[in-house]
């Protein structure tokens, strides 16, 4: 019997890339060390939560441990291998200070990103997007017609979602232990009346070109087909254009876009980018630096914030 023609499609797509599977990031593709790897996150929440809620007290590394549920030493291996930081440097990373140092000059980094495009320094280390947009028609009749695969998959960031149709990467979403049926629900109201077919190995190759920053090559972009109304869709090519270490306001995008008083309606789009982590709205910050809302949690954000510049400081 012949593969249905999203798995052909979906392989074609990953084709180039199933070499290096075999050898790359074997925590997230090894079966045995799957649950290693979610137990990693689980850890980094847990010191996250709470960083967040004493930071002002400076908190040490030995309490940082205890709230994790782990030894100094494994808090410190723990960091080092999931951001390439120490459980200190990451500690700064969340800071508001921090925050503000990435909302530097955040009008003039969307004009950067259209000036030097995939070879400018600040996508040394990107994910390397290449996007459509469905048409309008195609949004407006909730998604009927489309055949969309998804699978659940370790991340840095906890179990990963991720759903493909025939011409890419349609949507990410994140889930916490106990949470994946819930955040699946919610991605399938988006477009109610597609079909759904749950496909791991399918989606596989897709989650490793996502979390495995050795496949993040500009020869070899990711695939991605955003589904909105034409103003979402404008605002997440927006999105698409900030470098990694970097940040933007609201409002900057607002103006980005030619919509200068719609900082609240960018807002609600970021909120409902449907492709998580790839198409970074956790880049978006309030004015002051505040993390504001993120449709996966906070601490999520916090977390790849954290994670993006332990990645920056590596290269």
């Amino acid at each position: 019997m012949s593969r249905p023609a999203y798995i052909r499609a979906m392989m074609n797509l990953a084709m180039n890339d199933h070499m290096n599977l075999a050898i790359h990031d074997r925590r997230l593709t090894k079966p045995g060390s799957q649950n290693a790897a979610l137990r990693d996150y689980d850890s980094v929440r847990r010191a996250i939560a709470f960083i967040s809620e004493h930071w002002r007290n400076q908190p040490t590394i030995e309490a940082m441990a205890d709230a994790a549920a782990v030894t100094p030493d494994e808090l410190h291996h723990l960091f080092r291998r999931w951001a390439g930081l120490t459980p200190k440097a990451f500690m700064q990373a969340l800071t508001l200070d921090h925050a503000k140092g990435l909302l530097r000059d955040s009008a003039s980094v969307l004009d950067a990103a259209l000036d030097s495009g995939l070879s400018g320094p600040g996508r040394l280390h990107d994910l390397f997007v290449t996007h459509e947009a469905m048409s309008p028609g195609e949004w407006k009749n909730g998604g009927a017609g489309m055949t969309l695969a998804y699978g659940f998959h370790p991340s840095p960031f906890g179990t990963a979602i991720v759903i493909a149709s025939g011409r890419g990467l349609a949507g990410l979403a994140f889930a916490d232990p106990g949470e994946e049926q819930a955040a699946l629900a919610d991605m399938q109201r988006r477009w109610p009346r597609a079909t759904y077919v749950e496909d791991r190995a399918g989606t596989a190759a897709l989650a490793q070109r996502i979390f495995d920053t050795r496949l993040w090559r500009p020869d070899q972009p990711l695939r991605v087909v955003l589904i909105g109304t034409d103003f979402e869709v404008r605002v997440w090519e927006t999105l698409l254009k900030i470098p990694m270490g970097r940040a933007v306001c609201y409002s900057d995008i607002a103006s980005k876009i030619k919509s200068p008083k719609a900082s609240r309606a960018v807002g609600a789009a970021v909120g409902k980018n449907p492709i998580s982590f790839v198409v970074p709205c956790h880049r978006a910050l309030g004015k002051s630096g505040a993390l504001t809302g993120y449709h996966w949690g906070i601490t999520r954000k916090q977390a790849m914030i954290g994670w993006e510049a332990g990645q920056v400081g590596m290269h």
